[in-house]
C-alpha cells in the first residue's frame, strides 16, 4: 500500500491517531468510572481551579475544548456524583463557578496518572516536538 489519496494526508493520520488514543483512554478510564469527556472536564476544572477564583462553567468548557451544552450536562452529573460543586457566582447568578471536591481531586489525580502513562506509551517519554506541533495545529481552532 502506498501513501496516496487520503493516506498521503497528515490530517487523515492525525484523525486516526486521535481516535486510537481516545479509545484507549476510554478503556483505561472505565475502571475509574470516568469517560474521556468527564476526565477532560474534571482535569480542566482542577487545573483552572488553582487560580484565586474558581473557574466558570464556560471557562472549563473552553479549556477542555467541549461544547457548552454538553459541558453543562456532564458537570451536572459529576456534581450529583459528589466530584465537584457548581455554585452561582455572587456577582452574576447566571454564571456557575466550578470547584472539585476532595473526592473529585483524588479521582482526577488517579485519572491523570492513567492518561500520563498512556501518553508515554503512545508518544514516548519526551514528546516535546510532537507537543509543539500539535499545539500549533490546535491554536488554529482558538483564533
Amino acid at each position: 500500500m502506498t501513501d496516496e489519496g487520503p493516506l498521503a494526508s497528515p490530517g487523515f493520520w492525525l484523525h486516526h491517531a486521535a481516535l486510537a488514543w481516545r479509545a484507549e483512554l476510554d478503556t483505561r478510564l472505565r475502571p475509574l468510572g470516568l469517560t474521556p469527556t468527564q476526565f477532560m472536564l474534571l482535569g480542566s476544572a482542577g487545573w483552572l481551579g488553582q487560580q484565586a477564583v474558581a473557574p466558570t462553567q464556560q471557562e472549563v468548557a473552553e479549556h477542555a475544548g467541549a461544547d457548552r451544552m454538553m459541558t453543562s450536562k456532564v458537570l451536572r452529573d459529576l456534581d450529583e456524583r459528589g466530584l465537584l460543586t457548581r455554585q452561582a457566582d455572587p456577582d452574576d447568578g447566571r454564571v456557575l463557578r466550578v470547584q472539585l471536591t476532595p473526592a473529585g481531586r483524588d479521582l482526577t489525580k488517579k485519572a491523570i496518572a492513567v492518561a500520563t502513562e498512556l501518553d508515554k506509551i503512545f508518544f514516548g517519554a519526551n514528546p516535546t516536538s510532537l507537543r509543539a506541533t500539535l499545539r500549533r495545529i490546535a491554536q488554529h481552532r482558538l483564533i
